[in-house]
């Protein structure tokens, strides 16, 4: 794997990931930008013992913009982005508008992943070898940032569609480097606390000996509509061997990733004969923790019939209490049933 290390015009780092030794990525960015913003600001709320980010200059960046305008597509001439290569496979660089950043005495970091230079490709359509290059950087990323000064715990995500969020259109994903450990972690870290046994894998036995949830299998992952899902559709992927984050991911772990998560992204795809908008999400272990934590990924979309979207509403967003709409068996068997 060639990595081309560059810097944009504002300082921010660059990275190029290619397969071919070959690849040229030296176009330079030859744009005039602004000086990066300030740091956020984290505020914690007393009440909940939760950090938050205040993040004002994150207003101010693009919101679906058209394919002639999009930041993520390759420069070319009367059309610069934030890719200054002409062409190029995979390419990691420091978000514009960051929420966390490590500049002017701060901490954290984020990073945003292009997958492709195609504008109306997903990740579901990528080619094989190219979903590995992805793999690649997401693992290469994951360990170099957790190395940074201050970071808590690496998140690998994507945002796909608007109506889950995402801004951009064009297939890429995001990093963030934490600068604190989310609730979601410190909960799961108090139950890993508590618990007498191998948690993760424990739940991934259970649902393999129930199968009624499975939604797909490879030599290496299992994928399951977890029995007590939040979301209308929720597929966790479980590694078959415990690791702690991508890094530590074989090579035959990270081949067998690929199929079985482009059928399953296929099938959400499949069930209501729309592109689904969902959040792809990797839980890696906190950086230095090693209390039973297991790699694994959250997929989860917010559309539960063709035209109704399930909305965070009193009870989810004020409570924490989710009430699902869709029960999980008929989810996993809406999606075993989709291609």
């Amino acid at each position: 794997m060639k990595r081309t290390y560059t810097h944009l015009a504002d300082g921010r780092q660059l990275i190029y990931y290619d397969r071919r030794d070959d690849a040229d990525r030296s176009a330079p960015d030859e744009r005039e930008l602004p000086d990066p913003p300030p740091p956020s600001e984290l505020r914690l709320d007393p009440l909940m013992d939760e950090q938050v980010a205040i993040a004002a200059h994150r207003q101010t960046r693009v919101n679906r913009p058209g394919g002639s305008d999009c930041p993520l597509c390759p420069s070319k001439p009367g059309q610069l982005s934030e890719i200054p290569a002409a062409d190029y496979e995979v390419a990691v660089f420091e978000n514009r508008f960051p929420a966390f950043s490590h500049r002017e005495g701060g901490t954290g970091r984020c990073e945003v992943v292009v997958f492709s230079p195609e504008h109306d490709q997903s990740f579901a359509t990528l080619p094989l070898p190219q979903v590995r290059t992805v793999v690649e950087a997401w693992a290469d990323r994951s360990d170099e940032l957790a190395g940074l000064p201050g970071v808590r715990q690496v998140f690998v995500f994507e945002n796909r569609g608007a109506e889950i969020g995402a801004t951009l259109p064009h297939p890429h994903g995001q990093i963030y480097a934490y600068p604190m450990l989310p609730p979601r972690t410190r909960r799961v870290l108090e139950t890993l606390k508590n618990y007498d046994g191998d948690l993760f894998g424990d739940v991934l036995a259970a649902e393999q000996a129930d199968g009624s949830r499975i939604v797909g299998t490879s030599e290496h992952w299992t994928a399951f509509v977890p029995r007590a899902a939040r979301w209308p559709f929720e597929v966790h992927f479980f590694p078959h061997r415990g690791v702690r984050g991508l890094a530590a991911l074989r090579g035959e772990e990270r081949d067998s990733f690929g199929p079985l998560y482009q059928d399953v992204l296929r099938r959400l795809d499949a069930v209501y004969d729309m592109p689904m908008p969902y959040v792809s999400a990797w839980h890696q272990a906190p950086v230095g923790e090693r209390a039973g934590w297991r790699l694994h990924l959250q997929l989860y979309s917010n559309r539960r019939a063709p035209d109704k979207l399930k909305f965070l509403a009193g009870s989810e967003s004020a409570m924490g209490v989710f009430i699902n709409d869709i029960r999980p068996e008929e989810a996993a068997r809406l999606l075993r049933a989709a291609l």
